[in-house]
């Protein structure tokens, strides 16, 4: 009985904590383009991402900050739309980039990575955004926290 009542009072604790709204850094390309990127600041966002969500909202995304730099993977299972990714050195210059990356519903899903060098920060944002951001290698990317 007690056990029971512990994983009631544990699963009510849930719902009753205030959550912390999402942070979200607007990342400006040097076509002028602006991202509005959702950080993967917990434990959930760092392991699902984009995983189970319908959509994006219009011009925004995800960024991964790692806490070292490495030769960093990605996968989209679970994802529902494809993607396109970027990674992003230390430097906030873009080192590699994948377009079209397809959603995988069943195991094995693809990985896709790791980059020529490492990276601190992987970008996600909606299918086509590289083409329409004109993002290019080697663009230096600027970030800013919205308060």
């Amino acid at each position: 009985m007690m056990i029971l009542l512990a994983l009631l009072l544990m699963s009510a604790s849930v719902f009753l904590v205030e959550r912390k709204e999402s942070s979200i850094i607007v990342i400006t390309f040097p076509s002028g383009f602006e991202l509005e990127a959702e950080v993967a600041d917990t434990p959930e966002k760092l392991l699902f991402g984009l995983a189970f969500r319908d959509a994006l909202p219009s011009n925004g995304g995800m960024l991964y900050i790692f806490e070292q730099n490495g030769l960093h993977r990605i996968t989209t299972k679970e994802y529902r739309f494809p993607i396109d990714i970027l990674w992003v050195d230390e430097g906030h210059h873009v080192v590699h980039m994948m377009e079209q990356a397809e959603p995988c519903a069943k195991d094995p899903c693809p990985v896709f990575g790791p980059p020529p060098e490492a990276v601190r920060y992987v970008i996600q944002a909606e299918a086509g955004f590289i083409r329409k951001a004109r993002v290019q290698k080697n663009d230096e990317l600027k970030y800013a926290l919205r308060l």
